[in-house]
Formats: C-alpha cells, sequence, structure tokens
C-alpha cells in the first residue's frame, strides 16, 4: 500500500469567513427593515382609520350624523376594490395572486353568524368614535380581553389563567375610572360608553367566530374578508333605514362635494388595507408580537388628542390608561 501522501498547504481552511458574515449581517438588517416596514404601515393604516372615521362622524367639518352609512359604503368600496384585484390577478398571475371572487350562497350563509359580529364590531366602533373622543374611544372599548376571557370559556371551553383574570380585574378598574374621569367633564355620554362595551362585545365575538368559521373559506383571509363584506353591505341597509339616515343625506349640505367623496372612498381604502396589513403583521411576526404592537399603538392613539387637542387629565385619567394598556 502507498503511503497516504501528506496534505497540500493549498488546502482550504475551515474557519470564519469574513464575507459570509457580512452576508448573513446583511440578511439580518434586511429582516429587520421589514418587520419594522410592516409595524409601521400598520400604526399608519389604524391610526389613519380611527382619525378619519372620527373626522367623517363628527369633525367640526362635517358633523355627518350618518355613522350606518358611513360605514356601508366603506364595505362596498372593500368589496369593489376586492373585484379589482381579482381582475388584475386573472391579468397578471405571476405579480398578482388573489382568489375568486364568483359568490357561492351555500358559502355566504356559513359565513353569516360571523357577518351579524362583523356588522356590530363595526357599528359600535363607529357609534362609539361618533358620541365619545379619540383619546376616551381607546377606554371606553378596552374591556375585549375581559370578554375574550369570558367567550373562550363559554364558547370554546378554554379556561384562564388566575394571572390573566387579576389582569382582567385591573383592566376592569382602569375601564370604571375612565368612566369616573370622564363624567367630570362636560362631554361624557353615556350612550358612547355603551358602545364602547358593545363593541369590546364584538370584538372579542370576531375574533373567536373568525377562528371557528376560516375553515368555511379554505382558511383564506382574503375570500373571509370578502364575503363579510359582501353580508355586511346588505345587513346594514336595513339599520339605515331605521336610523333614519336617508333623511340626513338629503339634507346633508357636503353630499355633493368632491372633497367629502374622496374621504368616503380613501376610507374604504384603509377598510380593506387593514384587514391586509393585520395579516402581514401576523405573518412577520407573531400573533403576540401583533396584539403588543396594537396595544402600543392604541397608547399613542390615546395619547395624540391629548397632545394635540389639549385634552390633558389629572392623575387619576393618566391612572386608567395605564391600567387598561398595562394589563392588556
Amino acid at each position: 500500500m502507498s503511503p497516504t501522501p501528506p496534505a497540500s498547504n493549498d488546502a482550504p481552511k475551515v474557519g470564519p469567513h469574513p464575507v459570509g458574515k457580512e452576508v448573513n449581517d446583511q440578511s439580518l438588517a434586511s429582516k429587520y427593515f421589514l418587520v419594522f416596514s410592516v409595524v409601521a404601515s400598520y400604526w399608519a393604516v389604524s391610526l389613519s382609520m380611527v382619525f378619519l372615521n372620527k373626522y367623517l362622524l363628527n369633525g367640526d367639518s362635517l358633523q355627518l350624523d350618518a355613522p350606518m352609512f358611513v360605514t356601508w359604503y366603506q364595505c362596498v368600496v372593500t368589496v369593489v376594490i376586492c373585484i379589482l384585484i381579482r381582475i388584475v390577478s386573472v391579468q397578471v398571475p405571476e405579480y398578482v395572486a388573489f382568489p375568486s371572487v364568483a359568490i357561492n350562497i351555500s358559502t355566504s350563509l356559513q359565513v353569516l353568524p360571523l357577518s351579524l359580529v362583523f356588522v356590530g364590531m363595526i357599528m359600535f366602533n363607529n357609534l362609539c368614535l361618533q358620541y365619545v373622543g379619540i383619546a376616551f374611544y381607546n377606554v371606553g372599548r378596552s374591556l375585549t380581553t375581559v370578554f375574550n376571557v369570558i367567550f373562550s370559556f363559554l364558547i370554546l371551553g378554554q379556561r384562564t389563567s388566575a394571572a390573566a383574570v387579576l389582569c382582567c380585574g385591573v383592566i376592569i378598574v382602569g375601564f370604571c375610572l375612565g368612566v369616573d374621569q370622564e363624567d367630570q367633564s362636560v362631554d361624557l355620554s353615556y350612550k358612547g360608553v355603551f358602545c364602547g362595551v358593545m363593541a369590546s362585545v364584538c370584538v372579542a365575538l370576531n375574533a373567536i367566530f373568525t377562528k371557528r368559521y376560516l375553515p368555511s373559506v379554505d382558511n383564506s383571509v382574503w375570500l373571509l374578508t370578502y364575503y363579510n363584506n359582501i353580508n355586511a353591505s346588505f345587513l346594514f341597509i336595513p339599520l339605515i333605514l331605521m336610523n333614519g339616515e336617508i333623511g340626513t343625506l338629503t339634507s346633508f349640505p357636503y353630499i355633493g362635494f368632491a372633497s367629502f367623496w374622496a374621504a368616503m372612498n380613501f376610507s374604504g381604502v384603509l377598510g380593506i388595507s387593514i384587514a391586509y396589513v393585520t395579516g402581514l403583521q401576523i405573518q412577520v411576526t407573531s400573533p403576540l408580537t401583533h396584539n403588543i404592537s396594537g396595544t402600543a399603538k392604541a397608547c399613542v392613539q390615546t395619547i395624540l388628542p391629548v397632545c394635540f387637542i389639549a385634552r390633558l387629565r389629572v392623575t387619576s385619567g393618566g391612572f386608567q390608561t395605564f391600567s387598561v394598556w398595562a394589563a392588556r
């Protein structure tokens, strides 16, 4: 047997490669930039949606007392955008992907319970915005976590830890302090408080029902959004009539203004955008990070009116906001 030749000095050496390390650093930086961009987009869209709805429903210049019509129009715009995106996806499938928007009556009926909760969620959100200021709006509908714990136990049979129940108690204390503090001002609306509580109920039920009915649309968030808004477009029509908003619209002085309809169309665009960026944020981070991001955004949403509208509250007002959001 011939002896093994000595190892050549030209053999590659194993060890850290500076170029590879640089590539990894660039990849990590790109990932962080993507996460930052998505979270920033979620914050921008969500904050814009709340303030634009407040402007449409109870702004100093518009004062449009037609929350059902505003929400109905947003649903219609969302459906139209879904159809347009589907048309584009058919023309250029290599760039845009979107599921079929052919209406299936059976699927629509299966999703109907979720749509009823969805309508209630949007309706009470907009009504709450109409009756209270944005600073109190987040406190008024802060009981979502509490109702989520309750409905998870009653509907899904999921038990909650003692620590989570304790946090729910802190949230309730913060909510009560918020109502008491707002009651000392001249603009407290008990209608707004009631709508905030009902919005919390519907938001909690919406999350639970979404989990239950998502398989009905092949686990497609886009299809669920599409069918939800189709159903809602019909469900809101009797609410518009019962609320007497036809007369309000006919006498609304800005009904023929292009700027008003531009704001309405933009609110519809934001409606479908918030659904997309919410799913994207969960995809690039995690559901837990998404909830933390939403809570942090809500804190900023509460502080902004204080800074720009000078609605500063005394220490108890600050404590009630902290109690609600810290517990969440």
